[in-house]
């Protein structure tokens, strides 16, 4: 049987986009998306819970977001779930982190807004290159 690892987001960036490179000057910019989820409880009261994302966008794509979004952007994700892993340096015990990884980022922010300029028209997606990296170029 197949097995498929998509998700898909909408939601806003907590804060700015966060842009390092590799040892090769690959960008690799981070984004903490938020998501909230609104009901009514059985009494009839009005409830609302916040979901926070971690976001890893490559290359090119994670350039154009880093310049272009800022904190409280609306943005569309795609991507793959993907979890990595490191020791810990103070305690020594094993650490993981379970992280988006974009392959397409639309922004969703309406012109007129506040929203900064956009590199395309309509909020047009970055499809990124989705690079295999060892951790070894990683550089957190």
């Amino acid at each position: 049987m197949a097995s498929y690892n998509r998700v898909l987001l909408i939601g806003n960036l907590g804060r700015d986009p966060e842009l390092r490179y590799t040892q090769n000057q690959t960008a690799i910019c981070n984004l903490n998306i938020a998501t909230n989820e609104v009901w009514n409880d059985k009494s009839g009261n009005r409830q609302e819970k916040t979901e926070w994302h971690r976001v890893v966008v490559w290359g090119k794509q994670g350039e154009q977001v880093s310049k272009y979004l800022h904190k409280g952007s609306q943005v569309f994700v795609e991507g793959s779930l993907t979890t990595r892993s490191w020791d810990d340096a103070k305690t020594g015990q094993k650490r993981y982190m379970t992280e988006i990884r974009a392959q397409t980022v639309r922004f969703l922010d309406r012109k007129g807004e506040g929203a900064a300029p956009s590199p395309t028209d309509g909020g047009a997606p970055f499809e990124g290159d989705d690079p295999q990296f060892a951790d070894d170029d990683i550089p957190f």
